[in-house]
């Protein structure tokens, strides 16, 4: 009698953990694409990004130059320049393209920054309570009482204009939701019983951070994130408008400024402003309807309508 030698590879940790990773991301698409508000911020998301990408090839860097612009100061739109031109006689459509890098990119960082931040104070602050977590959520308090746009007008005002500013501005002011609501999920986290048992057995404070509350808060983080940076585009934005950016780049809320300068306004130079003023509108709508989606997915009891 022979016996069946046909082994079958042994299924480590590793293995068990990227199938485990494999099923949960697909059983989370599953669900998100039933939100079809979730599905349109998406596909909007994912146009503005390939813009963004891409723009060096479609549009180019020249497209930010004021000596060598193609047009007219103030062409309206037409066959040549589809949204007309600025104050120096650039095309718009392509200065919204290009701007879509920058604003996109201080939006991202300033949105991971706040919530790094937030996230940090938070669970610090539900796992070792006591003085820490009573002077850490009074300074959370401040932060939350106080106008966000006027601390992040302040902070970009005594320091150089640049895009690390306008990114540290946006991201030191906006965090204390994060951390109100990572505390909050970390008190939860810290009440079960396995939190128990891991300390009992030697878990150190680092351990029970890192290995069993900052997995159980992630999915919070993650849908915190796409919401914050709807906030941070538009903030990013607004220290544009204000005068406040990185002169040197080119970005929606500069083009808006520039608008204001020239007295687009006044002389019914409408085609200097609705374009920016639009992909401002839609990239911060698209975010915000994919941070609902993802929050409803990862939170049912939020009822999110799809």
């Amino acid at each position: 009698m022979t016996a069946d030698t046909t082994a079958t590879p042994a299924t480590g940790p590793r293995t068990l953990a990227r199938q485990r990773r494999r099923a949960s991301v697909a059983r989370f698409w599953r669900q998100y694409r039933t939100h079809r508000a979730g599905l349109f911020g998406l596909a909007a998301l994912v146009l503005c990004a390939l813009a963004a990408l891409t723009a060096p090839l479609t549009v180019g860097s020249h497209v930010q130059s004021v000596t060598d612009a193609p047009g007219a100061p103030l062409e309206s739109p037409s066959g040549r320049f589809w949204l007309g031109t600025d104050q120096f006689g650039r095309s718009l459509l392509g200065l919204v393209v290009w701007g879509s890098r920058v604003s996109l990119l201080v939006g991202l960082l300033a949105a991971v920054l706040s919530v790094a931040i937030g996230a940090l104070i938070g669970i610090t602050a539900g796992h070792f309570g006591g003085w820490y977590a009573t002077v850490m959520m009074r300074i959370t308090d401040w932060f939350l009482v106080m106008p966000t746009l006027v601390l992040a007008i302040a902070l970009a005002t005594v320091m150089s204009r640049s895009l690390g500013t306008t990114v540290l501005a946006i991201g030191v002011t906006t965090w204390p939701t994060t951390a109100r609501l990572v505390r909050a999920q970390t008190l939860a986290v810290e009440s079960r019983p396995y939190i128990e048992r891991a300390k009992a057995l030697g878990g150190g404070h680092g351990h029970v951070m890192t290995r069993h509350v900052l997995p159980n808060v992630m999915p919070l983080v993650l849908a915190q994130t796409t919401l914050i940076i709807s906030t941070a585009i538009l903030a990013e934005a607004t220290l544009a408008f204000l005068g406040l950016g990185d002169p040197t780049v080119v970005s929606w809320g500069g083009l808006l400024q520039d608008a204001r300068e020239a007295g687009a306004v006044s002389s019914g130079d409408w085609w200097y402003l609705v374009p920016p003023g639009i992909a401002i509108a839609v990239v911060a709508l698209a975010f915000t309807l994919c941070g609902r989606a993802v929050e409803s997915v990862l939170n049912p009891r939020l009822g999110v309508p799809r």
